[in-house]
């Protein structure tokens, strides 16, 4: 017959006598309890041999627990398959430590370095980031902003940095940190931590004029629901503005994506203007598709045509010949957006509009 320890909690670790020698879980619980019903804390307490409120600071105050029985909770959690009800917790303390990121397309891969700084930063702080695409469209990024909030997250990351008025007034009503990110915005609804969109293209211009490029071209995708493309298209201007050079509107092009994109704008602007000697692509995959455009049809580069981009993807430091462009800093865009809303959290300051630039460079390469 085994002898019965008493269940007393010894207020140190949280392990109640006799449980705290063995630190071995007990067996045969499943992940639901009888009846299919849900896995309760209560039943993590039980698995484990600790108290309700053991259980609770491992989940949510962990560092108030030795590292011994946090990770005896942590492991019964996983193997009875416990999931912590966070709307419930969520209610009860109006905020959640789930960060929200909304981004204008999960298939487009520049954005994939800026969620990957952001996640990782969080990550470490024992927080989450749920993602969502708008799909280039405002009004869903509305519906989605409306979404995160009603989950209570504790945070948003935009890459939008223009919105509907309504979700301007929502993200305000909310009071919680949120951080722009897709260009240096004038004037944020909180912080922007980006680069000038408007100052890369004005610079990489600037660049190709100083190679003795004398006709420069530029496309980029259609600027009608695109702020980040209609700020490129200004600072082209700008830069052609500042070297006393007239606007030739038969050298601007607004297309859709793509490698097809870029093979025909790069076709229809040779032909439209014959002394075209410099095409800058506000956009990599665009600059990539007029370089295979033009391998087809031998037109040497840069010999008879010299082509700049605008991202720095790795494919650009493969072709043949290697494309110059832009370096932008993404991953750092996502670490320190994270890290700005970590810190305003624990400061639980009011809300200072912030905008933190975190430049680019220009990267030459045989393109140009």
């Amino acid at each position: 017959m085994k002898k019965r320890v008493a269940a007393v909690d010894d207020g140190k670790t949280g392990l109640k006598s006799g449980a705290k020698a063995a630190l071995k879980p007990a067996v045969g619980t499943g992940k639901t309890r009888t009846g299919g019903q849900a896995v309760r804390m209560i039943d993590v307490a039980k698995a484990a041999n600790v108290s309700l409120m053991t259980v609770s600071r491992a989940l949510n105050e962990p560092e108030r627990l030795s590292e011994e029985t946090r990770k005896l909770v942590l492991d019964t959690v996983r193997r009875i398959g416990y999931v912590p009800n966070h709307i419930a917790s969520n209610l009860a303390s109006a905020r959640s430590n789930v960060v929200g990121q909304i981004v204008p397309s999960i298939q487009n891969s520049l954005y994939s370095h800026s969620i990957k700084g952001c996640a990782d930063v969080l990550r470490a702080a024992g927080m989450q980031l749920l993602l969502a695409d708008s799909g280039y469209s405002l009004e869903e990024e509305e519906a989605l902003i409306d979404a995160f909030i009603a989950q209570r997250v504790c945070g948003l990351v935009l890459h939008n940095t223009v919105h509907t008025p309504r979700a301007a007034q929502v993200i305000r009503a909310a009071g919680i940190p949120i951080v722009e990110t897709g260009d240096l915005a004038r004037t944020p609804l909180d912080m922007a931590i980006s680069y000038s969109n408007y100052a890369a293209a004005r610079e990489m211009t600037l660049y190709l004029a100083g190679r003795g490029y004398r006709s420069i071209g530029f496309v980029c995708l259609t600027t009608r629901n695109n702020m980040r493309a209609r700020e490129r298209l200004k600072g082209y201007h700008a830069a052609l503005a500042a070297l006393g050079r007239e606007r030739n509107p038969a050298l601007v092009r607004e297309v859709e994506g793509g490698l097809t994109s870029g093979a025909h704008a790069l076709v229809d602007m040779m032909q439209r203007v014959q002394d075209v000697d410099a095409i800058f692509f506000a956009g990599d995959v665009l600059a990539i598709g007029a370089l295979f455009e033009a391998q087809r049809r031998n037109w040497k580069v840069p010999e008879r045509i010299a082509i700049a981009g605008f991202d720095d993807l790795d494919i650009l430091r493969h072709t043949v010949p290697r494309l110059t462009c832009l370096n932008l800093p993404r991953l750092e865009i996502g670490r320190r957006s994270a890290e700005a809303l970590l810190q305003r959290l624990r400061s639980n300051e009011p809300a200072v509009p912030t905008r933190l630039d975190l430049g680019f460079e220009i990267i030459q390469r045989e393109s140009t």
